[in-house]
């Protein structure tokens, strides 16, 4: 009886204190996490600031101590380099048909798995999503077959870039809207039925705008997945149209084959970084919620 009473008498304590100091572990436990997630790219930052020859001699919290080591010699190489200009309005010429294309593809594909019945749909779904597993590296020489001369011809364009970065988003893009679609009221969709709504005016009118957040969340990760290829882009446009070459090309290509230029990799990384960091904080509020609603099975 004892114990009991000084176990209620040390809850009620607990419990008088200010919501701040009850919840101050747990806040110190999250920034402590923040520091040791952000020292990396902390470090990168510091040392883009840094010459090449204190890059070599010291590490860059030495930096704070000698201020006289920052110069921005090295943004300024990058920022004068043509191919750098020419590269960002590449990536954005890639980047925004690329997220565009499968999330309008995939959500008329999401809207017909969660809510039209026809045969096999579950098998389908299930074969799209399979696709998830399938590695990018072993369907290069294929498609670069179909796209060559001997198939469409359109190897080195924009356009081939565009499809090949399509299909590599589709499985995921499919799956995650179709679990957020699944998810809404039936309720609304039976009411429009019954009011003489076909499945294109229901699409349009109810599931599209129902489903704003998980398309901004799937416009974030197609973006920065687009945006951030070296790989797709080299194979499908950096080998036979270098003049097409996204920005991620030309910053690998500010470094020497004897590894010559390295020093410029860290001033270049932040200038790439400064869109998708813009188009990640304008859609970060629907970024949630639409990965929550897409991990519920409908």
């Amino acid at each position: 009886m004892t114990t009991v009473t000084a176990a209620t008498q040390a809850r009620a304590e607990r419990d008088r204190l200010p919501g701040f100091v009850r919840r101050l572990p747990l806040h110190l436990f999250i920034l402590f996490l923040i520091v040791v997630w952000l020292v990396p790219t902390i470090g990168l930052l510091v040392n883009s600031f840094r010459p090449p020859e204190a890059l070599t001699q010291s590490g860059w919290w030495t930096a704070f101590f000698s201020p006289s080591q920052f110069t921005l010699d090295n943004y300024a190489h990058v920022l004068a380099q043509s191919n750098i200009s020419e590269g960002f309005v590449n990536s954005l010429f890639i980047s925004i048909p690329a997220t565009v294309i499968p999330i309008m593809v995939a959500a008329f594909a999401a809207y017909a798995f969660a809510w039209m019945e026809f045969p096999g749909r579950n098998l389908l779904f299930i074969a799209v999503v399979g696709l998830l597993v399938v590695p990018l590296q072993s369907t290069f020489i294929p498609i670069l077959q179909l796209y060559g001369p001997n198939g469409f011809g359109i190897a080195g364009s924009f356009l081939a870039v565009w499809l090949a970065h399509t299909g590599y988003g589709l499985p995921f893009a499919v799956f995650l809207l179709r679990n957020f679609m699944g998810d809404l009221p039936r309720e609304v969709f039976e009411s429009a039925a019954i009011d003489g709504a076909s499945p294109v005016t229901a699409f349009f009118r109810l599931a599209l705008p129902m489903t704003v957040p998980a398309i901004a969340a799937l416009a974030i990760f197609q973006f920065l997945f687009v945006w951030n290829d070296l790989l797709v882009a080299l194979i499908y446009l950096g080998a036979q149209n270098p003049d097409n070459a996204p920005l991620t090309i030309a910053v690998s290509n500010l470094v020497s084959s004897l590894g010559g230029g390295w020093q410029y990799l860290a001033a270049a990384a932040f200038v790439t970084m400064a869109v998708p960091l813009a188009v990640f904080l304008g859609l970060q509020r629907y970024f949630v919620r639409g990965i929550v609603g897409g991990s519920v099975k409908g």
